[in-house]
């Protein structure tokens, strides 16, 4: 007999495993250049493609640089690996002074570099904040606050970065701008629905479609304010970015070397060997967390009672990044804690109504639920019955968006650690 939530977990071990650099890059890597070979970068999974570059890079090559990550998320160096590359770490998802510091001095690295010299920019998902470098006329202080509230908005996604490119003096294209005549190489591992790379860590090595009007717009839809000078760039054009066509990316090639949807083939994979059907829904869903949950408790529940629109049994997947908007507490209630991952698990147990036989395990790929430290929680047939008898009511976790809370009260919280790597969103229900 399968054990429902060993198997949800090897599954998204599966997905992981797909998504980590050091399978994925060989293959993209350039031939080293004439001149030097500067690697500059930053996200989640920073550190992890360096160890990948700095194993793969011919030893006798030269390699220097820096990237940044999160805080805690540099795997072990593996033995005997010299290091040639930086590494710092830096704060997200909201940005600190080690992330500034780290921006300008990969903006000082690649200053000079003439055409006979390559640089490499290893990107992926959380670089945006990582890699900080406010505008003029923005303090680092603006810049936590603007960030505190698109993360608490509800903006998603492409939103958020696009107000992130216009606001910085490195992102939206503008480090790849920096590095001159010499030939910039991307390898990029997508945290985004779409794969847009000119989202995935606010694009600044990539063109930038996405205009000042537009992050003003999202700027004024929100209710955030920015400072009056900031403003008055923004509604000038003074803050656009480097548009596709400009001359500042000739020559410049960019390599996707992991996706959400290869992860999600990957578990499928594990699925189907088990003897399991597997169905990826896509992994480009977006919207309210919560409510992207009911709509999974839907099909899921459709499926147990009525074997359509799949055949029991079977494995449901699905990626993307929703996204939770933090409500109002009334005075003297506690602050919830929580990420996406959870509060689509807690909308995805009250729609599935303790549903026999429908198990569920929602998590981010790298390892971290928006701040906690969890990477996601599980959802059974017995989470609503377990968690009542714990003096835990939904409807109040949901209320003050309190999902840590409540499927810690049962156990149900699922740690992994870091993963080093980010792909976003895992979410696979299983119905038997």
């Amino acid at each position: 007999m399968t054990d429902p939530q060993e198997f949800l977990v090897r599954l998204y071990e599966a997905a992981v495993q797909r998504a980590l650099p050091l399978a994925n890059m060989v293959a993209f890597l350039p031939q080293p250049p004439k001149g030097r070979t500067v690697v500059v970068g930053a996200g989640k999974a920073g550190a992890s493609m360096v160890h990948a570059l700095e194993a793969l890079w011919p030893q006798d090559a030269p390699l220097c640089g820096l990237v940044v990550t999160r805080y805690h998320h540099v795997p072990p160096r593996p033995e005997g690996l010299k290091e040639r590359v930086e590494i710092v770490e830096a704060a997200h998802p909201v940005p600190d002074a080690a992330g500034l510091n780290a921006a300008e001095r990969i903006l000082q690295l690649v200053q000079g570099l003439s055409v006979d010299d390559l640089v490499i920019c290893p990107i992926s998902g959380g670089g945006s904040s990582l890699m900080t470098l406010p505008a003029d006329g923005l303090t680092l202080a603006d810049k936590q606050r603007i960030n505190q509230q698109l993360l608490a908005s509800g903006a998603d996604i492409a939103e958020m970065n696009c107000v992130r490119k216009h606001l910085s003096r490195i992102k939206g294209g503008r480090l790849a701008a920096a590095c001159g005549a010499a030939k910039v190489v991307t390898l990029a591992i997508s945290d985004v629905p779409g794969d847009d790379l000119s989202v995935i860590a606010s694009g600044p090595t990539v063109a930038d479609a996405s205009t000042c009007a537009q992050a003003l717009a999202i700027l004024d839809r929100y209710r955030i304010d920015v400072p009056i000078k900031v403003r008055a760039s923004l509604v000038s054009g003074e803050l656009e970015t480097p548009k596709p066509g400009d001359a500042a990316f000739d020559g410049h090639v960019c390599h996707l070397i992991a996706t959400p949807q290869q992860s999600l083939q990957a578990a499928a994979q594990v699925a189907r060997d088990a003897g399991f059907a597997a169905h990826i829904l896509s992994d480009e869903i977006e919207g309210e967390s919560r409510e992207a949950g009911k709509v999974h408790a839907a099909l899921a529940r459709a499926v147990a009672l009525r074997g359509e629109p799949f055949a029991k049994p079977c494995v449901i997947l699905s990626g993307g990044e929703t996204t939770v908007t933090v409500r109002e507490r009334p005075a003297g209630t506690a602050k919830g804690r929580g990420g996406r991952a959870g509060e689509f698990c807690m909308g995805l147990a009250v729609a599935l109504k303790s549903e026999a036989n429908v198990w569920a395990l929602v998590a981010d790929t790298d390892g971290i639920d928006g701040v906690e430290d969890n990477a996601g929680a599980f959802v059974t047939p017995t989470t609503l019955q377990r968690a009542a008898e714990q003096g835990a009511r939904i409807a109040d976790h949901l209320d003050r968006n309190d999902a840590y809370g409540y499927f810690e009260s049962i156990g149900d919280l699922f740690f992994t650690g870091p993963t080093h790597t980010n792909v976003n969103d895992f979410r696979a229900i299983f119905v038997l």
